[in-house]
């Protein structure tokens, strides 16, 4: 029985390792079906990919030009070598000195010829972040994803036509060995360069926009009469070529770190009281209502007084004078506040607000660069739910001098005063391409008058003296608004040039820098004196 019992025992265990090996080859059976059959297309390909290595070659952006066809964008050709690194793979290196010629390739590196003199509106480069990468701009599908570390346009013209600046990034295919070293190269994709873009910039006057308002804080916007934008400054500003350096680091966290804030685009993004600059939009719809005519007179006070609450004229403050009987001509040319008083109370708060929108400050002006913004137009319903306060006259009064909750943009201003110089054409000022525009309908007899009134501004007599003696016919307003900070006022300065047929229209905006007429008014001298010497 146990010779019978153990010769069981080893029958079972034979087939029982039997059974072991043949489950172990039908196992490698499987798994080499599998390797073989199944995912045999999957190795080959990774393996190719191990095999191949991608090197990738920039593309060059497209060029920023002037009107005139100078480059105010460009690239600089950088020359790098393909070298192998053991321990980080390919790299491309600017030394190439010595490397051999087919090692070498060409890639390009943003350059700002005018540094900070065009910043706020060329924009600048930047790293694409975490949440772009692997993306594609959707109004650009033909780009691609956006690859890690790989540069795209942050602000102003850069970041507005991304989808046509920015070119398509080639490669180079290189076969290397299992150590990873290059054995030959298998192929090259040349990268496809962006496509340019024409602007309206008038090359000279940009930069002495930018020269005149050395040392200050403010803007100067120069447009046509159609919405050209001439030349576009905000100041203080950046050199947007330090921002793609590397090495640069310290640079760029100071200029994080400046109070005076130069990323902020003051000609768009800022808010500002302005002022008497103001005024000749109020004289046009005090005149367009049928509240005044051209023969319209007011005997002048130096102060009105209503109740205990006094508002009084610059001219009776600073020199105890009153100018006798004006109309709207002269009161332009003299900034005088209480004529503006009065015509604000004959239109009323809610009428002054609408010609205020009507003029577009209340709104973005439509301007092709990001970070705009609108103008706040306060009304009684706007006062009542923002403050939770009624409306008075007071408040209509210092609302028709450019006073009170009234802020705009310097562009916004510009854009107003640009559609009296064109008989009432209220244009979206464009950097790139055709602006469009939509007529107001303004009668022309009420357009003359606010003319003739900001002609005589600059004549003797008005108080833009900077422009006594200027050889064109210009017409023009200066603006001193309070700011109730430090009893510091923004100086402003709006002229357009020759008054018949405007080719230029200027605004000047000197933050916190004094008066309209001593402060922004040299300014706009400079600016036109240069304008007319250079084209004449």
């Amino acid at each position: 029985m146990e010779k019978l019992s153990a010769e069981s025992k080893e029958n079972w265990l034979s087939w029982f390792f039997r059974g072991l090996i043949i489950l172990g080859f039908l196992l490698l059976f499987a798994r080499l079906i599998e390797l073989q059959l199944i995912k045999g297309n999957y190795y080959r390909v990774l393996s190719d990919q191990n095999r191949i290595r991608k090197i990738p070659i920039l593309a060059p952006r497209g060029k920023i030009l002037a009107r005139g066809g100078e480059i105010l964008v460009g690239n600089k050709e950088v020359k790098k070598a393909i070298v192998f690194n053991p321990e980080t793979g390919f790299e491309k290196r600017q030394d190439w000195q010595g490397i051999n010629p087919t090692e070498i390739i060409s890639e390009w590196v943003r350059d700002y010829p005018l540094g900070s003199k065009f910043a706020h509106v060329s924009g600048y480069l930047g790293e694409v972040n975490k949440d772009e990468v692997g993306k594609i701009n959707p109004s650009c599908l033909d780009k691609g994803p956006r690859k890690l570390g790989s540069l795209v346009g942050r602000g102003g013209l850069e970041e507005e036509y991304e989808c046509v600046l920015a070119g398509i990034d080639g490669e180079e295919l290189i076969e290397v060995d299992t150590l990873g070293q290059k054995i030959r190269v298998l192929g090259k994709k040349n990268p496809v360069s962006g496509e340019d873009l024409k602007t309206s910039i008038d090359f000279g006057l940009q930069q002495k926009l930018a020269d005149f308002m050395e040392g200050k804080k403010g803007a100067v916007v120069a447009t046509d009469t159609n919405g050209e934008v001439i030349a576009f400054y905000s100041s203080p500003s950046f050199d947007p070529n330090t921002l793609i350096n590397k090495s640069a680091g310290s640079e760029i966290v100071k200029i994080l770190k400046d109070e005076n804030l130069p990323f902020f685009n003051r000609a768009i993004g800022g808010q500002f009281h302005p002022g008497s600059v103001f005024k000749p939009i109020v004289a046009v719809a005090a005149l367009s209502e049928g509240k005044i005519d051209k023969n319209f007179t007011f005997d002048y006070p130096g102060i009105i007084t209503i109740d205990k609450y006094s508002y009084s004229n610059w001219f009776f403050s600073q020199h105890g004078k009153t100018e006798g009987t004006i109309g709207v001509i002269k009161a332009l040319a003299r900034s005088t506040d209480t004529f503006f008083y009065k015509l604000g109370e004959f239109l009323g708060a809610e009428k002054l607000s609408q010609w205020a929108g009507t003029f577009g400050l209340d709104q973005k002006s439509g301007i092709d660069i990001p970070g705009e913004i609108g103008g706040l137009v306060p009304s009684p319903e706007w006062k009542l739910k923002v403050k939770g306060e009624p409306w008075f006259l007071g408040n209509t009064y210092h609302m028709a001098i450019g006073q009170g909750d009234l802020a705009v943009t310097p562009l916004e201003i510009n854009q107003a005063i640009s559609t009296i110089a064109s008989g009432g054409k209220f244009c979206q000022p464009k950097i790139v391409g055709k602006p469009s525009c939509l007529n107001l309908s303004l009668k022309k007899e009420n357009l003359t008058v606010v003319k003739e009134g900001m002609v005589d501004v600059c004549r003797p007599g008005g108080t833009g003296f900077t422009f006594f003696d200027f050889g064109n016919p210009v017409a023009c307003k200066t603006g001193t608004a309070e700011t109730n900070q430090d009893g510091k006022t923004h100086a402003w300065f709006v002229a357009f040039s020759p008054t018949d047929f405007p080719e230029i229209v200027l605004t000047v905006l000197v933050e916190r820098g004094g008066e309209g007429s001593k402060v922004a008014g040299p300014i706009a001298r400079k600016i036109l004196d240069y304008w007319y010497n250079r084209t004449n």
